[in-house]
């Protein structure tokens, strides 16, 4: 017997919205390895503005029914994490824009670009770290067996 799987069209904007996200940290990191001058920090914003954009929206897709509703309905003990990751997200949305407003002030990108491009670096590691940790829980829950055994 074959299991039928089915996509929502919520599966597949959740998916485009992940390509896109992937295609934004791959500029961010590739403009952070280019020279540090005005032209840089104008592409910086444009891809800071596009996350920015569609981080929301993500996440509006993620919530629909409850962040993490799936998990929590089969695992209730795990709400907490989950209430966690939420918090992680905001913040990590949160530290993205405070960024995007750094690089956006009137001072010259060249006396902020060291720093920036390291908070940059370190908001990246831990966008990932959260997405992967998200991912994680998520698979877990649905491979943990629970049964009663034999």
């Amino acid at each position: 017997m074959s299991s039928c799987q089915f996509t929502t069209v919520n599966d597949l904007l959740l998916e485009e919205c992940a390509a896109f996200e992937y295609i934004l940290l791959g500029d961010l990191r590739d403009l952070l390895e280019e020279p540090t001058d005005e032209m840089t920090c104008k592409w910086l914003l444009a891809v800071l503005d596009a996350l920015l954009q569609t981080l929301p929206r993500d996440f509006q897709l993620q919530d629909e029914g409850g962040y993490l509703a799936e998990v929590v309905e089969e695992f209730p003990n795990w709400s907490v994490q989950v209430d966690r990751l939420l918090q992680e997200r905001e913040m990590l949305f949160s530290n993205l824009r405070q960024l995007r407003e750094r690089i956006a002030q009137e001072i010259p990108f060249a006396v902020i670009a060291q720093r920036v491009r390291y908070d940059l670096r370190d908001w990246m590691t831990s966008f990932i770290a959260f997405q992967r940790h998200e991912r994680r829980l998520v698979q877990t829950a649905f491979n943990l067996d629970v049964g009663v055994g034999d």
